[in-house]
């Protein structure tokens, strides 16, 4: 028994001594591989200055990997910028493509085009609802002129009208007022020159159309030139810097930082609200190609006699991709194949997050015309009707004069359920949207009375013309709008740029 006692004893030594043999003088692997049953040691503690200097390298790293990642995006950036078109890296791409759901887009509005017999109509809307409707010819030089850039000679001055008459080459002579003047010197704006003093006969102008002509009308000018990018407007020979309000402040200072630098020191700028999140190569690109296409008019200007077209802007179709697509469309769906072409590629220049958003409708292939599987033929007929229905029965009626346009709301066949004030009010305030969403549609310009049904309760008029209001914010267009009156009528006005629906839907027609 004892032999076998010693026996283990000198086991265990051997076995320790070959263990710590193998520790002192084994291969580097053997050393650090684990064994069953090993423990692992505390860590060490670190001093405050170790925590501190370990903390701040890692910062410096941080900041480090971010510039070599701004830097390598800026290179990328000037090296497509160089070629005329900005390609833009992942994160950006992310932030502008807008919402998904399911791989498919998710947006509140849609624009449907449709191509017939050389017109080009273009509808919008909000869901299934109708919000505008425009219809362009074109190459057309006569009536679809707003926004082309004209050397024009002046025909005639009227000093008690404080006009002029320019000759542009239209079939009508254009008129230039005396608030659309510019004049080398600026500074006494209180009492601006007399526009005889400015403009003389045979004169010879550059000028811009700010409204098509309409009816007997001529065209409107303006001698305050402006030319739109994607992202900016360029105001030659101004000093003009603004940036678009719908922006937040913190989006605003931040396109003020870069404006500073990309400004040209003889040209105006105006920020668009495309413009948000967009980096300064986009801004720089933009304003390069606004810069050289106001030299290009300068330079033709010089060169041509008058009356002559310098610069004619895009037809409609991109006109309005340029103004008005952002992420917050669904799609925008194209029935001609050669505009659906032209279209994706002027979305991959201006527009290269929001290109998978254009659609090719094939009306060969589809069992519905385009119009017809949005509902918009449906709901323009229904707009050219002079009654509207409210959701709760009430109604509209709408009747156009020479002098103005008036809107009479009634309860019809609302007949409400607890009180009579009640009833009118929930009835009014269907209508104040319902309004507000015609006059966007129709295009209705001009002077504007609507006669809300009679409330008596002040509290009640003040909801229904906030809401009003709030329903004209969405209108791009220039509105300007009274308090209700003690009579219920709201005086209002809407800047007249286009010829109206109905004159629209009947040249479609034709």
């Amino acid at each position: 028994m004892s032999d076998q006692v010693e026996a283990q004893k000198n086991g265990a030594k051997d076995h320790v001594d070959k263990s710590e043999k193998n520790s002192r003088g084994g291969s580097p692997t053997e050393k650090s591989k684990p064994k069953i049953g090993d423990t692992r040691p505390a860590p060490v503690a670190k001093s405050p200055e170790q925590d501190a200097s370990s903390s701040t390298s890692k910062n410096a790293n941080r900041k480090r990997r971010k510039r070599r990642k701004s830097r390598s995006s800026e290179d990328r950036n000037k090296k497509t910028a160089d070629n005329g078109r900005i390609e833009l890296d992942e994160a950006n791409l992310r932030k502008r493509r807008g919402q998904e759901r399911k791989g498919k887009a998710v947006g509140r509005y849609t624009m449907a085009v449709h191509v017939e017999d050389g017109l080009t109509q273009i509808a919008t809307l909000e869901g299934r609802s109708l919000l505008e409707f425009f219809v362009s010819q074109p190459a057309n030089d006569i009536s679809e002129i707003h926004g082309n850039v004209y050397l024009g000679k002046v025909e005639n001055v009227l000093p008690g009208m404080e006009a002029a008459f320019v000759d542009i080459g239209t079939p009508k002579n254009a008129v230039l007022y005396q608030s659309d003047l510019v004049t080398g010197d600026q500074t006494d704006k209180k009492n601006p020159p007399r526009i005889e003093e400015v403009l003389k006969n045979k004169q010879v102008i550059i000028c811009q159309v700010t409204k098509n002509p309409i009816a007997h009308k001529g065209a409107r000018l303006t001698q305050e030139v402006s030319l739109a990018g994607r992202f900016v407007v360029l105001v030659p020979n101004s000093s003009t810097f603004g940036i678009s309000k719908r922006l937040h402040e913190k989006e605003r200072k931040r396109l003020r930082q870069i404006l500073e630098k990309a400004k040209p020191a003889e040209h105006g700028i105006i920020v668009r609200t495309a413009a948000e999140n967009i980096t300064k190569q986009e801004i720089q690109l933009d304003v390069d190609r606004l810069v050289a296409q106001w030299k290009t008019i300068e330079d033709l200007a010089r060169k041509a006699s008058a009356p002559t077209l310098l610069h004619r802007e895009p037809e409609m179709p991109f006109r309005v991709i340029r103004e008005e697509f952002n992420k917050q469309y669904r799609s925008v769906v194209v029935d001609s194949k050669e505009l659906y072409l032209e279209a994706s590629e002027y979305l991959e220049t201006v527009a290269p997050a929001l290109a998978d958003r254009i659609e090719f409708h094939n009306p060969t292939e589809e069992d519905l015309p385009l119009f017809e599987k949005l509902y918009v033929t449906e709901q323009l007929t229904k707009a050219l009707d002079s009654k509207v229905w409210l959701p709760s029965g009430g109604s509209l009626i709408i009747e156009h004069t020479e002098a103005l346009t008036v809107i009479d709301v009634n309860t019809g066949k609302n007949v409400g359920s607890s009180n009579l004030e009640e009833t009118v009010y929930r009835n009014n305030l269907e209508a104040a949207k319902e309004v507000a969403r015609q006059l966007r549609l129709r295009d209705i310009g001009g002077i504007i009375v609507i006669d809300f049904v009679d409330m008596e309760i002040q509290k009640n008029r003040e909801d229904v013309l906030r809401v009003f209001r709030e329903a004209l914010s969405r209108d791009k267009t220039r509105t300007q709008v009274l308090g209700i009156s003690e009579l219920g009528l709201v005086e209002m006005t809407r800047k007249r740029i286009g010829e109206g629906l109905l004159q629209s839907y009947q040249k479609a027609q034709s």
